[in-house]
């Protein structure tokens, strides 16, 4: 069994900085691939960031590109999600999710929710003023 549980959410203004942390515990800390997720309200859920443990590329996508940073400490058990210049449109759940069957070992690109076999519960940042 593998844990993923976040941490982090609140609420934060407009233009501000918030920092995510997702921690992994549990069977194996092997992971191929981790990232984050998030969905607002009333819409499906989306990508937001992931690495690739094959190289330790990283991946983000367009809407948060030059504002969110991934990373994770050497152990492997923790990952964040630092926000800068947060947006309200960025108001959502996010969830980590991490791949153990090694479908990113395979497929670079980690920003597809259905090669993740973990999840945890999600944490909620609302943006707003």
């Amino acid at each position: 069994q593998v844990q993923l549980v976040e941490s982090g959410g609140g609420s934060v203004r407009p233009g501000g900085s918030h920092r995510l942390s997702c921690e992994v515990s549990g069977f194996s800390l092997d992971y191929y691939g981790i990232g984050w997720f998030r969905q607002a309200p009333g819409k499906e859920r989306e990508a937001v960031s992931c690495i690739n443990t094959k190289d330790e590329s990283t991946y983000y996508t367009d809407a948060v590109k030059g504002r969110f940073t991934i990373s994770r400490e050497k152990d492997k058990a923790t990952v964040y999600l630092l926000m800068n210049s947060l947006k309200p449109e960025d108001t959502a759940v996010y969830y980590c999710a991490a791949d153990y069957s090694g479908t990113f070992y395979y497929t670079p690109l980690c920003l597809d929710s259905d090669g993740m076999d973990f999840w945890g519960k999600g944490t909620l940042v609302t943006v707003s003023s």
